[in-house]
């Protein structure tokens, strides 16, 4: 991508600052690189490298030029500017969840379904939490199709942006000192804490953040009548998600054929030693690439071997987020 040219629309978020250290990772010059966000932020510099980049206020003409731009600016600055930038010539990869469920628009995990990208002007970026469970699923769903998901996540407070994770750390440290948690950000306390995602609850009972995860996997997988229930929950971690997966499988699989299966599987790593009793853990994925799956285990509260148990951990600013964007955009340019 060294010759693509490049905007970030919400540099100075986490995953816009996640952007930067991914393409100075790929030696994408700072000359192709522009950073754009609101006018409340136009005119900081950021770090890239051994360059410093002035941040400009997002506008019609700020795309002129720009071959593929990244959007991480949440869902009502995307449906403003997406299609400003289209109509300037560029290829849009969003991260929010504008446009997710819009037909015709391709929800694209490289490692499953890059073959959605075609030539489409937006492509979406899935939820976090729906990435991190489907880089583990998949694998094994191309084996044997996986029939039902019951996932739980521990999502850490890195999925509600920077501020977030300021919080969680200003909090617990006012706790620590004797002082009162003060929640700004979260609705309650973060630290000490856990609680049912902050997201907006159906009239199901579902918090968004779990419809999320269940309609995003039925269009990635092109399976809309994949059985999926979900529970999401924050937890006083900084960063990188955990999710507790069983799989009901329509064909028996051995604990040991799943392993073998993920050991090979692109972006994930096992970690799995029953002996040392050591498995995937937020802190090891935390600024990592892959994510890391262990707890692998038979479901023996069947009598069939068609129910898998597993326990994944993924950093949610990298590939929850910035890395999958990236590596669109690296399919994009080819």
């Amino acid at each position: 991508m060294q010759s693509t040219k490049i905007a970030i629309l919400g540099a100075t978020g986490a995953v816009g600052q996640e952007f930067l250290r991914l393409l100075a990772e790929r030696d994408v010059p700072a000359a192709n690189i522009r950073l754009l966000a609101s006018a409340r932020s136009a005119g900081k510099t950021m770090a890239y490298g051994d360059d410093a980049l002035t941040v400009q206020e997002v506008s019609a003409d700020a795309f002129s030029g720009i071959d593929i731009a990244l959007f991480s600016a949440g869902g009502s600055t995307s449906k403003q500017w997406a299609q400003v930038a289209v109509d300037a010539g560029a290829r849009v990869v969003d991260n929010s969840s504008a446009f997710r469920m819009t037909d015709g628009v391709p929800l694209v995990i490289p490692e499953v379904n890059p073959q959605a990208i075609g030539d489409a002007p937006i492509i979406a970026n899935p939820n976090c939490s729906t990435i991190i469970m489907n880089m583990v699923v998949w694998p094994l769903h191309q084996v044997v199709p996986v029939e039902r998901i019951v996932v739980s996540t521990y999502q850490a407070a890195s999925g509600a942006g920077q501020q977030a994770m300021i919080e969680l750390e200003t909090q617990t440290a006012d706790i620590l000192a004797g002082k009162a948690a003060m929640p700004t950000v979260f609705p309650v306390q973060s630290a000490f804490n856990l609680f049912s995602h902050n997201s907006e609850i159906d009239a199901d009972g579902y918090n968004i953040e779990e419809v999320k995860m269940i309609k995003e996997t039925r269009k990635i997988f092109g399976a809309p009548n994949i059985k999926i229930t979900a529970t999401c929950v924050r937890v006083p971690v900084p960063r990188a998600h955990s999710e507790s997966i069983n799989l009901e499988l329509s064909a028996p699989m051995s604990a040991d054929r799943a392993r073998e299966i993920l050991s090979t599987a692109p972006g994930v790593k096992v970690v799995d030693d029953r002996v040392k009793n050591y498995f995937p853990m937020p802190i090891d994925a935390s600024g990592k690439d892959d994510c890391l799956v262990g707890r692998i285990r038979r479901d023996i509260s069947r009598d069939d071997e068609r129910g898998l148990d597993l326990f994944v951990c993924g950093d949610q600013i990298r590939k929850g987020a910035a890395l999958n964007a990236i590596q669109i955009a690296e399919l994009i340019a080819g």
